[in-house]
């Protein structure tokens, strides 16, 4: 069965985004060369055979990946060459460059994820999408978290975690200090503290 990863920078107080969706509070020395995190993108982008994004993490991934030229090769290269399941119930279609590598889907994304880690391959990663990530957390469905966690407390903004009113339990699987500060941690869901 595959597994499907949450993967994502978030700021110290769970943010993905200022209040109007900024993100100039994660560095580019972060995604330097020699920091580590450029490798630690590629490995994630090596282990996984799909993309699952929301609409507007879609939107924004969609709007850069396939005219980057600015961007380590190796990275750019799967971003637009991996299978992309955008969930969405407004949009009418997806596109990716020239890639033709998004599919919509309109439909239950828990009833298309747990289709999705049934069928063989590689695991499946999120990429943003707070909305997803927290319905599918509800679900069950999220085998790992992945984060960059910037050293930056942002106050108000975009929460990693939406309309999530019960606790959920992690387990620290790893966690590396990088450059300016950032931390790169990984976390399994557990049934609560007692299983930790």
């Amino acid at each position: 069965m595959r597994r499907l990863i949450v993967f994502n920078i978030i700021s110290l107080d769970g943010l993905v985004a200022g209040p109007n969706g900024e993100l100039d509070w994660f560095t580019e020395d972060l995604f330097r060369k020699g920091t580590g995190a450029g490798d630690l993108i590629k490995e994630n982008l090596n282990s996984v055979g799909a993309i699952l994004l929301g609409r507007l993490t879609y939107q924004e991934l969609g709007a850069y990946w396939p005219d980057a030229t600015d961007s380590d090769p190796v990275i750019t290269e799967r971003m637009n060459n991996l299978p992309k399941i955008v969930f969405s119930k407004t949009l009418n279609e997806v596109a990716w460059g020239r890639w033709n590598t998004a599919r919509l889907v309109k439909g239950d994304p828990a009833e298309e994820v747990r289709r999705l880690k049934e069928w063989p391959g590689k695991d499946l990663v999120i990429y943003g999408s707070g909305q997803l990530v927290s319905a599918l957390m509800k679900e069950k469905l999220i085998d790992e978290f992945q984060f960059f966690i910037q050293p930056v407390v942002l106050g108000h903004g975009k929460p990693e975690f939406k309309d999530f009113q019960e606790r959920y339990w992690l387990h620290l699987l790893e966690s590396r200090q990088l450059r300016q500060g950032a931390l790169f941690v990984r976390y399994r869901p557990t049934g609560g503290p007692s299983t930790i």
